[in-house]
């Protein structure tokens, strides 16, 4: 008797399936390489933490003032008591002629544009030693401090020209405005763009040398006597050609000039300098925004 046996056949086996690692899709990565040149000015970056910059400069605003007697009237109380003083010494007692215009609206009106220039170069050369908190504990493009702190002297400037127009106003008989007071956001510009180049980079240097904060308004105050606030630049005319081209080397001699010609129409710059002022000023805040951007990898590390 035989026995009959069932054949034998392979266990099943599932179809293949594709490994999950085959299947997923390609994790994707992030490339971080140190920037060179200008690709290192990301100004879209800025641009994304707008919302930052705008807190910070109504931060900046509301502290500035806080808890003083006269409030925001040092903003005008501090230039006027420096034209007047610039008025005595360098009007009557030196007798230095500003033509038809008032000297105390000539004073007046320089004062108004180097506080607008020195105030953000001195309170953007210490911004980030003021916020070492800050940059030592959160991430954020480093340039939205120096920048922050504009907005305040625009304030102050605004403020200001309010009082400078009650000035002009019962002078318009010696002061004639016209046409060139169309660029009068020009020369605002311009002032406002080497400001910002100098400050950031006196910032950049003050956080690995402590001696630039105290190195920067002595500066400031030799600058003041440097460029022509209390007097014109007539006065050099009859000097030497080397140093009248010493004093124009300046890039601030006919930026101030230009703005005294758009506001109280006094004599206009020379335009051959005011040309090379603006391009010294371009390249300054270039420049500045470069040396920044290189030195910002290490503000968190030695602040």
């Amino acid at each position: 008797m035989t026995t009959l046996t069932p054949p034998i056949h392979p266990p099943s086996t599932p179809p293949a399936t594709p490994s999950r690692a085959a299947s997923a899709p390609p994790v994707p990565y992030r490339s971080i390489r140190a920037t060179k040149g200008f690709s290192a000015l990301n100004l879209g970056e800025i641009f994304h933490y707008r919302d930052l910059l705008v807190t910070l400069a109504i931060k900046d605003i509301k502290v500035r003032y806080k808890q003083t007697a006269l409030g925001i009237a040092w903003v005008v109380i501090q230039p006027l008591i420096a034209a007047v003083i610039f008025s005595f010494v360098f009007g009557k007692v030196a007798n230095i002629s500003t033509g038809p215009i008032p000297y105390i609206v000539f004073s007046f009106a320089s004062f108004l544009a180097w506080n607008l220039f020195s105030g953000i170069v001195t309170r953007i050369s210490t911004c980030l030693t003021n916020n070492s908190h800050l940059i030592s504990k959160v991430f954020f493009p480093r340039l939205v401090l120096p920048l922050s702190t504009v907005p305040t002297f625009f304030l102050d400037f605004t403020i200001c020209l309010g009082v400078l127009a009650a000035f002009i106003i019962p002078n318009l008989n010696n002061i004639h405005l016209g046409l060139p007071l169309l660029l009068f956001p020009v020369w605002i510009a311009l002032l406002t763009l080497l400001a910002v180049g100098l400050g950031i980079y006196f910032a950049a240097l003050n956080v690995t040398y402590r001696d630039v904060q105290y190195i920067v308004p002595v500066a400031m105050q030799m600058l003041m006597y440097a460029s022509p606030i209390a007097y014109p630049s007539s006065v050099i005319e009859n000097q030497k050609p080397y140093l009248q081209a010493l004093f124009h080397l300046n890039p601030l001699t006919n930026l101030l000039e230009g703005f005294r010609w758009s506001v109280l129409g006094s004599a206009p710059p020379h335009w051959g300098w005011a040309l090379y002022s603006t391009a010294v000023t371009i390249a300054i805040f270039f420049l500045g925004a470069l040396i920044f951007k290189r030195m910002e990898r290490k503000f968190a590390d030695i602040i």
